[in-house]
């Protein structure tokens, strides 16, 4: 004997309401215990399969993303780090730079915190409904390179170039073969006032053109990412925050024994 909710439930699965049709019979329940309106119930039963959904593309575009580790910015600690105050920082977490295709280049030392900043304001723009990508430089050129022959390449170049926001991590972290360089300048062109970008690198823009090996190319690429630009320098004498959180196998002590 089927149960009086059983063909509710199917309509609401034909209507492709699946998450309310698997919550519907207790939906149904608490509207009786509570003596809900129709108008009550609706706006109830509505809310919640708004609610999954939302939660399911937040789910999926965090996965598109492929941050190497999950980072918030409620654990990104000001006090570490000079290269940004309170003020600053609250700009960057209103995200309206994402919309205006920005390029924020945080440029500093190992281990200063510009890939914590990066995957955290990552993480806090999907959060709000943006698509997200992060990629090492290096695997970016891997991809770039093999997208015609790989199928995983292709479905990775084809989210990263769809995303409202692409971060590449380490950049210049190699140098690269003039192939390559023209692939990345062709990358950046094609996405040029179409994305919003974040850039890790130990390096100045003005060392680029070394590792791109064309001047004329870095130029190029350069006029595009700061045309709109924010360049955030973490100093020298930033602590490597890296190090002071390490976990060390041996306690301190004051010499060998």
């Amino acid at each position: 004997m089927s149960h009086p909710f059983d063909a509710l439930q199917q309509q609401c699965r034909t209507l492709r309401l699946a998450e309310t049709a698997k919550e519907l019979p207790a939906l149904l329940r608490k509207a009786e215990a509570k003596g809900w309106t129709y108008h009550e119930f609706t706006h109830e039963l509505l809310s919640y399969e708004l609610q999954c959904r939302e939660q399911k593309t937040t789910e999926r575009l965090m996965k598109w993303a492929e941050f190497p580790e999950l980072k918030t910015l409620d654990t990104y600690d000001l006090k570490e780090q000079n290269a940004l105050g309170e003020k600053q920082f609250n700009v960057l977490k209103e995200l309206n730079w994402v919309e205006e295709d920005f390029t924020l280049i945080l440029m500093g030392p190992t281990g200063a915190g510009k890939t914590h900043l990066s995957v955290a304001l990552g993480v806090h723009a999907v959060q709000q409904g943006f698509q997200v990508s992060f990629v090492s430089m290096a695997h970016l050129m891997y991809i770039l390179k093999t997208k015609e022959h790989i199928k995983k390449s292709n479905t990775r170049y084809k989210r990263i170039i769809g995303s409202d926001l692409i971060i590449i991590d380490d950049v210049m972290y190699m140098t690269y073969e003039a192939h390559e360089a023209h692939l990345f300048f062709q990358f950046i062109y094609d996405l040029y006032d179409k994305a919003a970008f974040i850039l890790t690198s130990n390096k100045g823009p003005n060392e680029w053109g070394i590792f791109l090996g064309d001047p004329t190319l870095t130029t190029a690429i350069l006029d595009r990412l700061l045309h709109r630009s924010e360049i955030i320098t973490f100093g020298e004498e930033t602590d490597s925050i890296r190090m002071k959180y390490r976990k060390t196998l041996f306690p301190e002590t004051n010499g060998l024994s």
